[in-house]
């Protein structure tokens, strides 16, 4: 693109960015809860995908997101990817750690 294309778009490119700096923000929270809960799953035997949680959290995210009018199909997308992720970081450190018993 040129310069002049590259300028019109730089208003918006910071305001983005000052909102993805949020959503990492929120992550980092997110994932604090996330620790917690491997160690809640790890002391009682829980596996990481727990498939009713995730359709629950799914369908609260597509109705928050139709409620705040934007497309729930993005959000759940979204949502879906990281839920991914986090079961597969879940499971990686619940198969890490040795349950009650084990050496």
């Amino acid at each position: 693109m040129t310069d002049d294309r590259q300028r019109v778009l730089a208003d918006c490119r910071v305001e983005i960015d000052a909102i993805d700096a949020k959503i990492v923000d929120l992550l980092v929270q997110r994932m604090a809860v996330v620790e917690r809960v491997i160690g809640i799953k790890h002391a009682h035997g829980l596996p990481a995908l727990i498939p009713e949680r995730v359709e629950e959290v799914a369908g609260n995210v597509r109705s928050q997101a139709e409620a705040a009018g934007i497309p729930p199909d993005f959000a759940e997308t979204v949502w879906r990817a990281m839920m991914d992720w986090v079961i597969t970081y879940e499971d990686q450190r619940l198969n890490a750690v040795p349950h009650d018993g084990e050496a």
